[in-house]
């Protein structure tokens, strides 16, 4: 059984840090060729449960690589979730304890989703910055899903990841999705320690996320342009 794709080419120091699904810059044939090749990895060992086949793929050409293959939940599996409306872990449980999905499972891929991976650290760098959290406010409404771990009080230790939060936006189409996500990073709230919430504002504000011809090299092109500003800035106070 398949659950669609999700492409999850906004990356910094090659992690994953905005997934989206279903991926915007993909035609039809390949997408199909994709899960044929996922479907046929999985089959070929007898894989049984949960899993992720990643690929590289030339978008211009339609052309793809193998990358590897997951055996277990992804990070992003929750845009998974809300495009398809199953629970995965609930499946991985029953698969696990039954050998086989419950007999309500029956995925069927609906709408868009946009995932956000709200980190503490410095995005200039991309260091970890952990810390205590003094304020911790979750933003809320239609089509938005917040999975984290950590309230007002708790810390973001450096023994672990530095993921604080994943901020999910859903709508019936991408746009609706987008301007959820960009409200969603709009309303939430996190102080006591740096993250990289503004950044992820600022790739969705971009020219290329925007119409979803984007790829690998989006992060660190906004990062280049954000320093170029930045000097040209300085320039003219100097200037003036």
């Amino acid at each position: 059984v398949e659950l669609g794709e999700r492409d999850c080419s906004t990356q910094r120091r090659h992690q994953k840090v905005i997934e989206e699904s279903p991926a915007p810059n993909l035609n039809p044939e390949t997408r199909d060729k994709l899960i044929e090749s996922a479907i046929a990895a999985a089959k070929s060992v007898n894989y049984v449960n949960a899993g992720t086949v990643e690929f590289l793929v030339d978008t211009t050409t339609g052309d793809f690589v193998f990358l590897e293959m997951n055996t277990r939940i992804q990070v992003e599996h929750p845009i998974t979730e809300l495009t398809h409306g199953v629970d995965i872990v609930e499946q991985q449980l029953a698969i696990a304890t039954t050998g086989t999905t419950t007999p309500d499972f029956a995925p069927k891929q609906n709408g868009h989703a946009i995932e956000l991976r709200i980190c503490a650290e410095d995005p200039k760098r991309f260091y970890p910055r952990p810390g205590p959290i003094l304020i911790y406010t979750e933003p809320s409404g239609e089509g938005i899903r917040v999975d984290s771990g950590f309230t007002a009080g708790t810390e973001v230790t450096q023994h672990f990841d530095s993921l604080v939060a994943k901020v999910c936006a859903f709508g019936p189409d991408r746009e609706t999705a987008l301007e959820r996500a960009k409200g969603a990073l709009a309303e939430l709230e996190i102080e006591g320690l740096t993250t990289n919430a503004p950044f992820l504002e600022v790739l969705l504000e971009t020219e290329e996320f925007g119409s979803g011809q984007y790829d690998t090299g989006l992060v660190e092109a906004t990062q280049a342009e954000q320093k170029r500003l930045a000097k040209l800035a300085k320039q003219a106070q100097r200037s003036a």
